[in-house]
């Protein structure tokens, strides 16, 4: 059962195992640096739908089945699903998920769903309560633009602090301790918001909040920057990025190399014209489960902080003159299953 450090962290006493995983990119991603690591790439952005929506739910589907066949499992194997998107009431992941039969369980947190998702699979797979959990989310360039700006057909001119939405997916399954990667903490973040308004800007609107997470992890832990590998925000972009740095900067934190960003992975900005990055649930879930996770499980990561990023907005409330409450999510990962790379208790009990 997992132990509470300080006030937003939770350890692993036995670190759940991620099993497998699985990423699914398109045309976009197939441009980018990445590509050789998605497990499958598909130039056609319905996937062979009739429209958008239905080609996200596709895009879950997909990556949902390929990570259990990595491990022979079916889905009678997996006690529930953490699972969600950016839709409306999230109908990527219901749609895409229906006909599974596997226990589900919505989340929304915006682009910080992976994290969410990670954190509830570990922290029930650590507890007991279950032994087989997935989490995965996803994101599409044409049904978030549909949704959350502007038609495609209308063309409009995007500024330099916009990010280009990831038309992509991941999941990941949780059980029990095996090998790495091992979840050996998680930081439940809180609603921050600092008044940002520009729907074009979501590296400023979610930046406080990775700050945040970031900051009451190393107090509840008593880490620093330099204990662990690599800090891997989730689609903060070069805006965002740059902000995070600065914030922390305040607080007596230097990240310097330390931290790099799923946004700025996913995609070549000088050649791609993603202007600020890559955005949406499918980027932080794609790099994490194409690029990342590989990098834990052979040891060329050892000790890692994925903190995945969430704009919890909605046209409506853009509509209405509503600030972006950002939110962040903070996952411990470890190649190492010795507990002394474990947070220490010294955090606070």
């Amino acid at each position: 059962m997992s132990s509470k450090l300080g006030k937003y962290t939770y350890r692993m006493d036995n670190p759940p195992s991620v099993l497998a995983y699985a990423a699914i990119g398109s045309k976009k991603e197939s441009e980018g640096p990445l590509a050789s690591y998605f497990d499958i790439i598909n130039e056609d952005t319905t996937f062979g739908e009739k429209s958008w929506e239905k080609a996200e739910s596709r895009l879950q589907k997909d990556a949902v089945n390929k990570a259990l066949s990595k491990i022979q499992l079916s889905t009678g194997d997996i006690d529930c699903v953490f699972a969600g998107d950016l839709l409306n009431q999230c109908i990527g992941a219901t749609f895409g998920l229906r006909e599974m039969g596997i226990p589900f369980v919505g989340i929304y947190g915006a682009c910080s769903n992976m994290a969410e998702g990670l954190a509830l699979s570990a922290l029930m797979v650590d507890g007991g309560a279950m032994k087989k959990t997935i989490a995965v989310t996803s994101s599409h360039f044409c049904t978030a633009e549909r949704q959350y700006r502007f038609p495609l057909e209308y063309g409009g001119q995007r500024p330099l602090t916009a990010q280009w939405t990831v038309t992509g997916s991941g999941a990941a399954i949780v059980g029990e301790r095996v090998s790495p990667p091992y979840i050996k903490a998680v930081t439940l973040g809180c609603i921050e918001d600092l008044g940002i308004k520009d729907a074009n800007n979501m590296g400023a609107a979610m930046a406080p909040a990775a700050a945040a997470t970031i900051k009451r992890f190393f107090e509840d832990t008593c880490t620093v920057p330099d204990n662990y590998d690599l800090i891997l925000t989730g689609d903060l972009g070069q805006v965002g990025s740059d902000l995070l740095h600065q914030l922390l900067e305040r607080e007596g934190y230097h990240l310097g190399k330390k931290q790099a960003d799923c946004g700025l992975l996913i995609y070549d900005r000088e050649t791609q014209d993603v202007h600020a990055g890559g955005s949406g649930c499918g980027c932080s879930a794609s790099v994490l489960c194409s690029y990342i996770l590989p990098a834990v499980k052979d040891g060329r990561i050892k000790n890692m902080l994925f903190v995945a990023t969430g704009a919890l907005l909605s046209p409506t409330s853009v509509q209405q003159g509503e600030s972006i409450p950002g939110i962040a999510h903070l996952i411990h990962l470890s190649a190492d299953d010795d507990t002394k790379t474990r947070p220490s208790t010294a955090g606070g009990m």
